[in-house]
């Protein structure tokens, strides 16, 4: 049998080109120098390569480049993989060295938060320093003379104290915690009565925002913002109930809460009762008032507080019936609800409207 080979009318195979050498230059077909990783611009032997091509498995690719696949998450053969990122052995990302599985990323993992405190000595060092803690946590049943200690020194600072079982101390940290997690406030609360005295002395009208259990921390950043943009001196919280202020009440408020003083009180009955023997009016806002805030004219030129109740049932009642003025936002739709944050930014509107036109 001939060998097809040997065939006179088989035409020569082109001489290639050697392979690139560091400190040559070479010309593509349109004389444009390239650099020698610029040779082999697909895994294929191109006519810059004199090596011969890789073989092919089944589909017609390279084997380990189709096993592999890119790093963009594409297979040679044209189905889409999710793309991965793989670990090495000493936690640094790089090859699957081992041929391990790549492990995915664990994005739902939370980070390590740096505004808490675990263990009862440490907390107990921070209440005597001072800190400003937000929430405190204590495993129920504890009885030891360090959990009394960190009860009545939080009371005392108006720091809500919670008894919690051991699974939610492990969900909020795995480290040795003691029975005891605290959460550090990333702002400092300041004293209602320093805060309104302090006002008078300086010449200025007390213009305040009491906010009755709002759990909402979006919703509480909101108001913040639309407080400091429209003049609001001071934010008074009640000590227990009330929204968590963290990174995303931050972020909300647009960096209002690190410029506008907040207040915790204990208890809001004996802050409403402080401030209207200061002169201060109080003014509800709540659905069930008989008049609509501007169809009235309702003097907001002097010292004012206005005070805003929660997400889920508006002012408690207790406090509804200590306000001086009772207004409700005109409406004319048909859901007849308004998001607490935008009813506070009409009530605080018609305050700041009227100051400034006087």
């Amino acid at each position: 049998m001939e060998n097809p080979t040997d065939r006179p009318d088989r035409p020569e195979r082109p001489q290639r080109p050697a392979r690139p050498v560091a400190g040559r230059r070479f010309y593509d077909g349109a004389n444009r120098p390239v650099t020698p990783k610029q040779f082999r611009p697909d895994r294929e032997a191109s006519e810059f390569d004199d090596r011969p091509a890789r073989p092919k498995g089944r589909g017609g690719s390279d084997n380990r480049d189709e096993a592999a696949g890119d790093r963009t998450g594409r297979s040679d053969r044209g189905e889409s993989r999710p793309p991965y990122r793989e670990r090495s052995e000493g936690g640094e990302r790089g090859s699957n060295a081992g041929g391990e599985r790549p492990r995915y990323e664990n994005r739902s993992a939370p980070a390590a938060s740096i505004d808490m405190l675990f263990g009862l000595r440490p907390i107990q060092e921070a209440l005597n320093a001072g800190r400003t803690l937000e929430k405190i946590f204590l495993l129920r049943g504890t009885k030891n003379s360090l959990v009394t200690d960190i009860s009545a020194a939080a009371r005392a600072a108006g720091i809500q104290v919670q008894l919690v079982p051991v699974e939610k101390l492990d969900n909020l940290t795995r480290k040795n915690h003691q029975g005891a997690v605290a959460f550090v406030s990333p702002i400092d609360y300041y004293p209602l009565d320093s805060i309104v005295t302090g006002l008078f002395e300086e010449g200025k009208v007390p213009f305040l925002l009491l906010l009755d259990r709002i759990t909402d921390v979006r919703n509480f950043g909101a108001i913040a913002r639309t407080a400091e943009c429209l003049g609001v001196q001071a934010i008074v919280v009640p000590g227990r109930g009330a929204a968590q202020i963290n990174g995303d009440a931050l972020k909300t408020s647009a960096g209002a809460l690190n410029i506008l003083p907040v207040c915790r009180e204990n208890s809001l009955h004996e802050t409403i009762r402080f401030l209207q023997q200061s002169g201060v009016t109080i003014v509800a806002c709540t659905e069930k008032a008989d008049e609509a805030v501007g169809a009235t004219e309702i003097d907001f030129t002097g010292p004012v507080a206005i005070l805003m109740g929660s997400e889920e049932d508006g002012i408690s009642p207790d406090l509804l019936n200590l306000a001086d003025v009772k207004l409700k936002v005109p409406m004319s739709g048909q859901i007849q609800s308004l998001n607490v944050s935008v009813a506070a930014g009409i009530m605080l509107f018609e305050v700041a409207r009227q100051r400034v036109n006087a």
